[in-house]
């Protein structure tokens, strides 16, 4: 199990407000988008990072988690299971005191080294699943 209760209530509750979401662009038909939208809708401000750096949901976008030029309190990571280690060890490096990565997205080393530099971190769960179930 990569998620228990108390800490996907954490997360969504006590982290923080700031969540940097890997992978979203305004392609409508992919999971990032409405569940950014989601996102926005439960009071959490998105940052879109994608190579385009497109503006999404009226947030400005960056292609890179280095180039967001403020912090992020949670990297939501929409990248293929071979690339979410990188983002995550990015996620450690920029100071990002969570990591979710979305369903599907699994990398046990990753979740181990992100865990062990003291981040709280969710894998193949989905936050705009779980958010409306904490009312």
């Amino acid at each position: 199990m990569y998620a228990d209760a108390e800490t996907i209530r954490k997360i969504l509750t006590e982290t923080g407000d700031t969540w940097a979401v890997v992978g979203l662009s305004n392609n409508e038909s992919r999971a990032a988008h409405g569940v950014a939208r989601v996102l926005q809708r439960f009071g959490k401000r998105i940052v879109p990072v994608h190579p385009k750096a497109e503006t999404v949901h009226g947030e400005q976008g960056y292609a890179t988690l280095d180039e967001i030029p403020f912090p992020v309190d949670v990297v939501d990571v929409f990248v293929n299971s071979d690339l979410a280690g990188s983002v995550a060890d990015n996620a450690v490096a920029k100071g990002a005191k969570a990591v979710w990565f979305q369903l599907g997205v699994i990398d046990e080393e990753a979740y181990g080294r992100t865990r062990g530099a003291g981040l709280d971190m969710v894998m193949d769960r989905c936050p705009a699943i779980e958010i409306p179930q904490l009312g």
